[in-house]
C-alpha cells in the first residue's frame, strides 16, 4: 500500500501499488477520481457526493447510494449481504460524523452488453456533515464474469488481486488535506 493523493492533493488515502489512474487514459469527473487493477476487471472509485438528505439513521444512506449504484449500473439484482458501521476512531478522516460499509453483489453488464457478471461490491460510506458531503469509496470485484462479457479473460495466475483488507485500509486511511475542495 502507498499513499495516493486525491483531487487535486485535497485528500490522500492508502492504496495498493498495482494499479492504474483511469485519468490517464480517460476523462473522469470532477468529483470522482478512479483507479483499475493492471490485471484484473477491479476498480476502485473514490467520490464527493452531495450528502444524502435523510430523516433516518446514517446506516440508511450507504443503502441509498448502493441502491442509487444499482440503479445506474442497470442492475438485474442486487443483494446487501453486510452492513457494518466503523467507529470513527477507526478512520483518519477526522471531519467525520459517521462510517459505514456495505459489501454487495450486483448482476451488471459492461458497456451496456447483455451479458450480465456477478459483481461483489464494497463500498465506504463517510459522511462529513460540516462540508454536506458523503465520500464514497466503492471496490468493484467482478466474482463471475459471463463468458460472453467483453471482460472475459484469463487472469494470470500470478495476479494479486485486490482484497477486502486492502478496500478496508483505503477507506480508513482517506485524509482531508485541503478543505479548501469544498469551496471554503
Amino acid at each position: 500500500m502507498t499513499e495516493q493523493l486525491l483531487f487535486g492533493g485535497a485528500f490522500s488515502l492508502e492504496l495498493p501499488v498495482n494499479r492504474n489512474d483511469m485519468s490517464v487514459v480517460r476523462q473522469i469527473p470532477d468529483n470522482q477520481e478512479v483507479f483499475a487493477h493492471p490485471q484484473t476487471d477491479q476498480s476502485l472509485i473514490i467520490e464527493l457526493m452531495e450528502e444524502v438528505e435523510t430523516q433516518q439513521p446514517d446506516e440508511h444512506a450507504i443503502k441509498t447510494h448502493f441502491e442509487d449504484l444499482a440503479t445506474v449500473n442497470g442492475s438485474a439484482s442486487s443483494n446487501i449481504i453486510q452492513t457494518e458501521e466503523i467507529t470513527p476512531n477507526e478512520i483518519s478522516l477526522h471531519e467525520a460524523g459517521s462510517c459505514w460499509y456495505i459489501l454487495g453483489e450486483q448482476s451488471i453488464a459492461k458497456f451496456k452488453e447483455t451479458a450480465k457478471n456477478l459483481v461483489q461490491i464494497h463500498m465506504g460510506l463517510i459522511r462529513v456533515p460540516k462540508y454536506s458531503t458523503d465520500v464514497l469509496i466503492t471496490l468493484n470485484d467482478p466474482i463471475n464474469i459471463s463468458t460472453e462479457s467483453s471482460s472475459h479473460h484469463a487472469v494470470p495466475t500470478s495476479a494479486v488481486r485486490w482484497n477486502s483488507g486492502d478496500f478496508k485500509r483505503a477507506l480508513q486511511s482517506i485524509k482531508l488535506l485541503d478543505p479548501g475542495v469544498f469551496g471554503v
